[in-house]
């Protein structure tokens, strides 16, 4: 089983070293251990991730799921934090996203387009802003230029950095795919090369092998790929994606595996609120008993 890196190893300023402490002491387990509820699906996929729940299509709805299921914080757009989070402001953390694109172009050039900026998040009370950045895609030059300037405001606001990263591009799908081993892998270490605070990732695939580079075609079993993730973002936080909803234990055994790998906790949205009220509670205690089971400095 692998640990945590302490907040005190991390190299953050006093400003972040705050915020990422209040979020993870004094919300959720309090256990140094991490649990958020992502809502940018709306921008991402569109209406269409709330046709298995409808009452999810209601920003208020995700908030009081979000403080009932004692979540460390809830991920959202700029539009829905300025129109719905002032109603809870201080009941749960917020991240604001501040890049975001739509499904209907294909993802062969991926980029998402910034649209709010740390300084909105610094206005809306925000004690941590999330940046998707998807690596391997052709549009990276531009993709890195825009990072770029939210990594300076992050330190210079204080701010915690969460980046989704992301593999997206036809090169990726030639080498195995978006959550391949050797993509969700890669992921990491960029995300760390490139100054991210927390990283999101997807849960790593080792059987996908098809045209991956040699160092991945041999035998690692889910426990060994995403160990070498979490190693491979060496002191940035690990995040481990929900992804679609799946079956509860194919999502209890992925958590399991990712706390065990001394990931810092789970980001699941879909999974959650996909389900009616009662069903994503009872979902959630499930998943704060494995969170329970691993407490850091």
């Amino acid at each position: 089983m692998q640990t945590r890196p302490p907040l005190r190893e991390l190299g953050l300023n006093s400003g972040k070293k705050t915020r990422l402490r209040r979020i993870l002491f004094d919300h959720g387990l309090r256990n140094g251990t991490a649990f958020f509820l992502p809502y940018d699906q709306g921008l991402e996929h569109g209406p269409r991730d709330f046709f298995a729940n409808p009452q999810a299509s209601d920003p208020a709805y995700i908030v009081k799921l979000a403080i009932a299921g004692g979540f460390n914080g809830i991920a959202v757009q700029i539009g829905l934090a300025e129109k719905f989070y002032w109603d809870y402001a201080g009941e749960v953390p917020l991240i604001l996203k501040l890049n975001g694109k739509t499904d209907i172009p294909a993802d062969a050039q991926a980029l998402s387009p910034v649209h709010a900026s740390v300084e909105d998040a610094v206005r809306l009370g925000a004690d941590a802003v999330g940046y998707t950045l998807y690596v391997g895609s052709p549009a990276q030059e531009a993709d890195f230029a825009q990072y770029r300037q939210i990594r300076a405001d992050a330190h210079r606001f204080g701010m915690p950095l969460i980046v989704w990263a992301y593999p997206r591009g036809a090169a990726i799908e030639a080498k195995g795919g978006k959550d391949s081993f050797y993509a969700v892998d890669y992921a990491a270490r960029v995300a760390s090369e490139l100054g991210a605070d927390v990283v999101k990732v997807n849960f790593p695939h080792p059987e996908k092998q098809d045209s991956v580079k040699p160092a991945y075609r041999a035998e690692f079993s889910s426990q060994q790929a995403i160990e070498a993730v979490v190693r491979s973002a060496n002191r940035t936080l690990v995040l481990v994606s929900g992804g679609e909803k799946s079956g509860d234990e194919a999502m209890l055994a992925k958590a399991r595996q990712a706390m065990d790998a001394g990931g810092l906790g789970l980001i699941f949205g879909r999974n959650v609120w996909q389900r009616g009220y009662d069903e994503s509670l009872r979902f959630v205690e499930s998943l704060r008993e494995i969170l329970a089971a691993h407490p850091s400095e």
